[in-house]
C-alpha cells in the first residue's frame, strides 16, 4: 500500500515539475522576445511623460548598468504578462483531474474574469490615470526646480501603478471568492459599505499623490467595482 502511495505521490511530483518547467520556459521565451523590442516598449511607456511635459525631451540614468537592467526588468514584466495565459493553463491542467465538472466550469470562469479585470485595470492605469498623475507631479518643476526623471525610477513608477490598478480591479473577484468560501456574506459588505468607501477614498488619495483629479479617476471605478461585486455576489451566492 505504501509503495502505491509513494508511486502516486512521485507521479504528481513529476507532473508538477513538468508544469512548472513549461511555465518557466514560456516566461523565459516571452521575456527574450520582449527584450528585442525593449526600446520600443520603453518608448511606449515614456510617451505619457513626454506628453504631460512637452519641454522634457529625454530621461537620464546615473549608473552605467541602469539602462540595461531597466530594459531587462521591463522585458521580464512583459514576458510574465504575455505568458500569463500559459501559466494559468498549466495550473489548470495540473488541478483539473481532481475537480468535478461544475468545479472545472467555475474555475475557467474565475480565471477568465480575473485575467480580464487585471488587464482592464492595467489599461485604465496607462490611458486614464497615468497622464493626469504625471501632469500633476511634473507641475512642481519651475525656475528653481528642474525635473530630471531617471529611467529606472520612472519605469518602476509606471509598473507600480499598473500593478496597483490591476490588483484593484480584482475587487469583485475577491468579494465573490470570499462569499463562495463562506468567509463573509454579501450582507456584511452592505453593512460596512461606508467604511469600505472611506478606505477606498483614503487609499486612492494616497496613491494619487494628493492630486484630486487622479484621486477621482481611481475612486470612481473602484466604487463601481465594489457595487458590481455586491451584484455578482447576489447572483452567485443568493441568500438562503
Amino acid at each position: 500500500m505504501s509503495e502505491v502511495l509513494t508511486g502516486h505521490f512521485q507521479g504528481h511530483l513529476q507532473e508538477l515539475r513538468r508544469r512548472i518547467t513549461i511555465s518557466f520556459l514560456a516566461v523565459a521565451l516571452a521575456s527574450g522576445i520582449a527584450y528585442f523590442f525593449s526600446e520600443f516598449i520603453t518608448s511606449f511607456l515614456i510617451a505619457p511623460l513626454f506628453a504631460s511635459t512637452p519641454e522634457l525631451s529625454h530621461l537620464v540614468y546615473t549608473n552605467l548598468t541602469e539602462a540595461f537592467v531597466s530594459y531587462l526588468k521591463i522585458s521580464v514584466l512583459v514576458g510574465l504578462f504575455v505568458a500569463f495565459p500559459v501559466v494559468l493553463y498549466q495550473v489548470w491542467m495540473f488541478a483539473a483531474p481532481g475537480l468535478h465538472a461544475h468545479e472545472k466550469r467555475f474555475a475557467l470562469m474565475v480565471v477568465f474574469w480575473a485575467t480580464g479585470l487585471f488587464a482592464f485595470g492595467v489599461i485604465f492605469s496607462y490611458v486614464g490615470v497615468l497622464p493626469r498623475a504625471l501632469t500633476y507631479l511634473m507641475s512642481f518643476a519651475g525656475e528653481d526646480l528642474t525635473a530630471l526623471p531617471k529611467l529606472d525610477s520612472y519605469l518602476s513608477f509606471v509598473a507600480r501603478w499598473a500593478l496597483v490598478f490591476g490588483l484593484s480591479f480584482q475587487i469583485p473577484f475577491l468579494m465573490v471568492m470570499a462569499g463562495k468560501a463562506g468567509f463573509v456574506d454579501r450582507a456584511y459588505f452592505r453593512r460596512q459599505r461606508k467604511y469600505f468607501y472611506l478606505a477606498i477614498l483614503i487609499l486612492s488619495f494616497l496613491l494619487a499623490a494628493g492630486d484630486f483629479m487622479a484621486t477621482a479617476l481611481l475612486v470612481l471605478p473602484l466604487l463601481v467595482l465594489y457595487e458590481l461585486g455586491l451584484l455578482v455576489m447576489h447572483i452567485f451566492s443568493p441568500k438562503k
